[in-house]
């Protein structure tokens, strides 16, 4: 009986809030979320345990394939590179003039002191690729009714096993995330704020990421400016950008 009246109460709200398919909910995130191509500038800000301190950045990226960082401050990382081509990761350090390859378990690592792994950094490719979804629930999260979704992974080779987010239901865009290990362990959680539209998306342009395993009060990633389907030069995509 109880699971009757649970089946009945979910299709009452699902009906309620005009709910499509979980992978139709995906697909319309993956639309606002993914692009051709972009290009950024942002500052991250890490609380630490005892201090705080902010890393602007400027980054080009073309699909989930190719992607270029340039650090631009403060002095001590100015001039620092990232370039991600398919699942291979290089850093240019010009305080050391040599360019490293980031691979195996150091893409667990954390990108300069944050809540982020280079793994995250590295992960661009679509939700629908990588997971199968399904409602789970209808919540509300700052004034806006989301819903609530589970997503398993459906492929091997992701840092998440499980994902809990929280979708608008009228803007398509993530408002929370929780990201889970194999054994249901809460590893990280985030939470996205600001959304504007973008060249006709919506787009959150305020993520807050906490690391669960680790101290301080988590990474705040705020975009300053953000471009899609921009004219990028393919120099960049190539390891002799790092030096130059």
């Amino acid at each position: 009986m109880k699971s009757i009246i649970t089946f009945i109460l979910t299709a009452i709200i699902a009906i309620s809030y005009g709910q499509p398919d979980a992978n139709e909910i995906i697909d319309r995130v993956d639309r606002n979320m993914s692009s051709e191509n972009r290009v950024f500038e942002s500052s991250m800000t890490i609380h630490g345990k005892r201090n705080s301190r902010t890393i602007t950045s400027m980054s080009y990226s073309v699909g989930d394939k190719k992607s270029f960082t340039e650090y631009l401050s403060p002095a001590r990382e100015q001039g620092t590179k990232m370039l991600k081509l398919e699942d291979q990761l290089w850093i240019y350090s010009p305080s050391t003039d040599r360019i490293i390859e980031i691979s195996g378990h150091m893409l667990r690592q954390s990108v300069m002191g944050s809540d982020l792994s280079y793994e995250d950094m590295m992960d661009d490719r679509k939700l629908t690729d990588l997971y199968n979804a399904s409602v789970i629930g209808n919540e509300e999260v700052d004034g806006r009714q989301t819903w609530v979704l589970e997503l398993k992974a459906k492929v091997d080779d992701v840092a998440y096993a499980t994902r809990k987010v929280w979708i608008d239901t009228e803007r398509y865009v993530p408002l929370k995330e929780e990201l889970f290990a194999k054994s249901g362990q809460l590893l990280k959680r985030s939470v996205l704020s600001d959304v504007v539209q973008v060249q006709g998306r919506w787009f959150p342009r305020v993520i807050v990421y906490k690391d669960m395993l680790k101290q301080g009060d988590g990474t705040e990633f705020k975009i300053t400016s953000i471009k899609f389907n921009q004219e990028i030069d393919e120099y960049l995509f190539s390891k002799a950008a790092l030096k130059q």
